[in-house]
């Protein structure tokens, strides 16, 4: 009986202390719709110079390193959707991985890996994937910004800064550089 009564309450403070230690940091996420108006936010006041970032720019990685994690939010042509969220991972020998997620009720990442090839002369990262699927490309401003372009290597139509990925160094988070 006493094994018994000294089991039960072990189990009753575990149960007690998991209650407590979870309720010290609830996670709060944002919605997709609140990051979009954020992204917005954000796009006007940098197209209208409202932004310094000079206080918190980064170094800039050392020539010859075209690695790092580039995310961008770009324009949907698709019915209810609001953009995409893009995430570039360019790895290692030039391995990448591309995450892609529609803002759309009905949304559902897409995954795709492969090889990239980074050619400062031409200008061009060309992202060839391992499953049958087209070649994309991005053109590179400079080595934390890159223009995601058409399949065919020519700018999307519309505001070219609609179609910006930023390296995580310079974007300052997962989502985007937002003040």
């Amino acid at each position: 009986m006493k094994a018994l009564n000294r089991e039960m309450t072990q189990k009753m403070l575990f149960i007690v202390f998991g209650a407590w230690l979870s309720s010290l940091n609830p996670a709060w996420a944002e919605t997709d719709k609140e990051l979009q108006e954020k992204a917005l936010k954000a796009r006007e006041l940098s197209q209208h110079g409202a932004i310094d970032h000079s206080a918190h720019a980064g170094t800039e990685a050392a020539t010859g390193q075209f690695r790092g994690v580039f995310y961008g939010y770009l324009p949907c042509h698709e019915e209810n959707c609001n953009g995409l969220k893009m995430t570039l991972s360019l790895n290692a020998k030039n391995n990448y991985l591309l995450v892609i997620q529609p803002a759309k009720p009905q949304n559902r990442e897409s995954f795709e890996k492969g090889k990239y090839e980074w050619n400062e002369t031409t200008g061009i990262v060309l992202l060839t994937p391992n499953k049958e699927a087209p070649q994309r490309w991005l053109a590179i401003k400079d080595e934390g910004t890159l223009l995601y372009l058409s399949n065919d290597g020519a700018p999307l139509p519309g505001d070219q800064d609609r179609y910006l990925l930023q390296r995580s160094d310079r974007a300052g988070n997962r989502e985007m550089h937002i003040h």
